[in-house]
């Protein structure tokens, strides 16, 4: 039986919903992580204790530091997820961009926006 070399039409338009799905929720984390960065959302009192206000000083650098490092992941997850639409409109989803095989469909539904098979993948990590 010969291999497949791409996923069809409908597996496309299945694996792109998944994507928008996953691309809608990312965006809305990223908005509020935004939001709260930008003190939006801010519910700050006005504490008078001077050891209260340094332990809350040094607690809120810790989580803006925290709240940054989770928005460039999730912008990157988004970069990724758009990129993936790209790839669907091309008809390249779910190609191994180094062996050009299929990656298997468990993998893109876990992590959808993937570009290497998992044994590529793994291959790179132990290198």
């Amino acid at each position: 039986m010969e291999e497949k070399k791409c996923y069809s039409d409908a597996e496309l338009e299945e694996f792109r919903e998944l994507i928008n799905q996953k691309l809608a929720l990312a965006e809305r984390d990223y908005t509020r992580i935004m939001d709260e960065l930008s003190g939006a959302n801010s519910n700050e009192t006005d504490e008078t204790a001077p050891t209260y206000k340094a332990l809350e000083e040094g607690s809120l650098v810790n989580t803006k530091e925290q709240l940054f490092a989770l928005a460039n992941r999730t912008q990157k997850y988004i970069t990724g997820l758009k990129a993936a639409l790209i790839r669907i409109e091309k008809k390249t989803y779910g190609i191994c961009r180094e062996t050009g095989k299929l990656i298997p469909k468990e993998r893109l539904r876990a992590v959808p926006h993937a570009t290497l098979c998992i044994e590529v993948k793994q291959n790179n990590r132990n290198h």
